[in-house]
């Protein structure tokens, strides 16, 4: 009892913090920067709630990333449909490809999952490409409304999003379900002989995740009013499963910081002009390498265990 109220306590701090800072600090171009970090902070609860959980690592995650982001382009520019209708679109739309591409390869064992995943990411990448007159193509699609036209207010509305999806992913983690989802990362043919239909488990977590990744898609298209075929490549789902690392796998709340962290980071080293990518990519090796568990979750469970022993 006495560790779920410290737990409650660092969440309301933490929210309390992310709500000040804008305020205190000021400026339009912190709010852009927190604005991103918080988008990226649900992309990567979103991977971290079906990859963290059931080991299966998922390296095309930027494929639902730009999905969502497309879908809420394609409604708002080619439809007229207002930002707020592209929200739940771009999740079903999102939770549609997962369940498309998660069917036949939830099934393949070892990295191939990963790999076949990726392969998704790259395949819509150059779709949007080849289809140029319908999606943009290189330039993407352009002149998607803003979902609330103050930034400080999307700042607080992105923020809002970014508690609810953690609340609703830990809550399920903490649940009957995630305790599944462990057990298939420990031991999947064990729950297959305990009568576990691991198949389904791993696909509704990949729609969940899916579903989740989708929506901060479509925030980050009415944020930045644009898309682009780049949300598909690569290195969205690499630098989103970076910060999940940093922040601490299957911990749900750890990749919420790792993400804050790293955005901020990059941030505050770009004063370093062209050493910027060797001190960003020495400090990730750093931690990486003496703190391999993470640094945001593993930190918060050893401050949360000495207030216990404190008391």
């Amino acid at each position: 009892m006495f560790g779920k109220r410290i737990d409650y306590a660092g969440a309301v701090g933490f929210i309390v913090f992310m709500a000040a800072l804008p305020l205190v600090f000021g400026g339009n171009y912190l709010i852009g920067v927190l604005t991103v970090s918080v988008i990226y902070g649900i992309w990567a609860v979103s991977w971290d709630f079906m990859s963290g959980l059931t080991g299966r690592e998922n390296f095309g995650h930027s494929l639902f990333i730009g999905v969502g982001a497309y879908t809420a382009g394609f409604l708002n520019t080619a439809f007229g449909f207002g930002g707020w209708w592209s929200l739940p679109a771009a999740m079903v739309m999102a939770m549609l490809f997962a369940v498309i591409i998660g069917l036949p390869t939830l099934r393949l064992k070892g990295p191939y999952f990963a790999l076949a995943m990726l392969s998704g990411a790259v395949i819509m990448q150059r779709l949007m490409l080849i289809f140029w007159e319908q999606t943009g193509g290189e330039e993407g699609i352009n002149g998607i409304e803003p979902l609330i036209r103050s930034q400080l207010g999307f700042y607080y509305f992105a923020l809002a999003a970014l508690v609810l999806v953690t609340a609703l992913l830990l809550a399920l983690a903490r649940s009957h379900w995630g305790l599944i989802l462990r057990a298939i990362r420990g031991d999947e043919a064990t729950c297959q002989a305990a009568g576990i239909n691991v198949t389904f488990y791993k696909i509704a977590s990949l729609v969940i995740s899916a579903a989740f990744a989708g929506a901060g898609g479509a925030i980050y298209a009415h944020y930045q009013l644009q898309v682009s075929p780049q949300l598909f490549a690569v290195v969205t789902s690499i630098t989103i499963i970076t910060m999940v690392y940093v922040g601490g796998m299957a911990s749900i709340y750890g990749p919420v910081g790792g993400a804050i962290l790293l955005v901020l980071l990059t941030e505050l080293l770009r004063e370093f002009g062209e050493w910027r990518l060797m001190i960003y990519s020495c400090t990730l090796i750093l931690i990486l390498f003496f703190v391999p568990h993470g640094l945001i979750a593993p930190t918060w469970r050893r401050f949360r265990s000495k207030l216990r022993r404190a008391q």
